[in-house]
Parts: C-alpha cells; sequence; structure tokens
C-alpha cells in the first residue's frame, strides 16, 4: 500500500475525532502562529493538516490566507465538510509534501505538526527541507512538531522519527535559525500520552 493509500484508507476507516493524533484545538499550534505571524494577511501552510481543526481555529482568528495540504483527498474533504460554507476561504492542496509544486518564496508560516517525523529516510527528509526553502520566504517562520525523545516509535503502524531540539534544527542547517523550542504532553483521544516536540525557526537565505 502506497503512502496515498495508507492515508485514505485511514480517514475512511476511522473517525477522525478518534485518531490519537487528533485534538479538540492545536492551541500550541495556534499560539506560535499567531506569535510569529499576527498579520491576519500572512499566507500561512498546514502540512499533513488532515481533519485537523488548526483551519476552524485559524479562519477564528481572523486568518483569511490559509493553505492545507495533505496526500489524502479523504482527510481533505472531512475537513471541508466540516467548515462548510466557510471552506470556500481555505486553499486545498492534494499531494506529497515531497513532490508538490509549490509557489516560491510565497508562504509567511509554514507548520507541520506530524508529518516530518514519517520521514525515515535522509533523502526523503533533505527533499522535505528543500521544499520549505523554496516555498517560505526570506524571514518567514518555520514550525515542526514532530514526537519528542520520550514519543512513541510508531504512528498509525508505520515507523516514526523521534527528535530533541538540536537534532530537529540539524535537520534543517544553517539557513534555518532557531528560535526557541518546547515539549507538550498531547493525549490521545484513548488517553494515552504523547511527547511532542515543537520548534519554531525563521528562514535566513
Amino acid at each position: 500500500m502506497n503512502q496515498q493509500d495508507h492515508w485514505d484508507n485511514v480517514y475512511q476507516t476511522k473517525d477522525s475525532a478518534s485518531v490519537s493524533w487528533y485534538a479538540p484545538s492545536l492551541e500550541t499550534s495556534l499560539q506560535l502562529i499567531q506569535q510569529l505571524a499576527p498579520n491576519p494577511d500572512a499566507a500561512i501552510l498546514d502540512i499533513g493538516s488532515g481533519a485537523a481543526t488548526l483551519a476552524d481555529d485559524l479562519l477564528a482568528a481572523g486568518y483569511a490566507n490559509v493553505s492545507l495540504l495533505d496526500i489524502s483527498a479523504h482527510a481533505l474533504l472531512i475537513t471541508q465538510q466540516r467548515l462548510g460554507v466557510k471552506a470556500e476561504q481555505i486553499r486545498w492542496l492534494v499531494g506529497n509534501v515531497l513532490e508538490i509544486d509549490l509557489p516560491p518564496n510565497h508562504y509567511d508560516v509554514w507548520h507541520d505538526r506530524a508529518v516530518f517525523h514519517f520521514l525515515t529516510e535522509e533523502a526523503d527528509r533533505q527533499r522535505y527541507v528543500q521544499q520549505v526553502l523554496r516555498a517560505v520566504k526570506p524571514a518567514g517562520h518555520v514550525i515542526m512538531a514532530t514526537f519528542g525523545e520520550q514519543g512513541p516509535k510508531q504512528c498509525s503502524g508505520l515507523d516514526v522519527m523521534r527528535y530533541d531540539a538540536t537534532a530537529l534544527h540539524g535537520e534543517f542547517g544553517r539557513s534555518f535559525r532557531l528560535l526557541d523550542s518546547l515539549t507538550v504532553n498531547h493525549q490521545t483521544p484513548a488517553g494515552a500520552v504523547q511527547q511532542f516536540l515543537y520548534c519554531y525557526c525563521r528562514v535566513e537565505h
């Protein structure tokens, strides 16, 4: 099963509010976006947005230039149906983040909660970083959330990488100035606790 089929199957067979990464509100992500890009016209790209509620929160906070990218069209359809007429305010992108053609120097904020840690091959991580460098404006910001050192070793049946701040920033390199990092304990719908690491950087290419 390829990646697209895997994630389509997840969202077709499971309640989107029951998957382990679900949260009623991604408060940490929203707070960081508001901190780094307070202008409501800021161009925000959410990587692997799936059926997450961040889009709802961004629209409620007044952001008017939001793009959602996911490899699963079915996941995005769930969000579209939940948003109703508000879905017209979002730009919807279906594709693999490693391959999709994104507009150059376009985004003020690149946000990724729980995609990068699925990239277990170094070549894929390098391709990902090149996509970020191409798509984010100079002096734009990157918010990355992966499993921390105490996080799970697998998610949705797939192996994942776990990071501390130094290792995660090291994947991105000198073109990214690390501003800060924090760990967040996420409680899954089933009641388990997963450690997430948030790092946020400024692009200085």
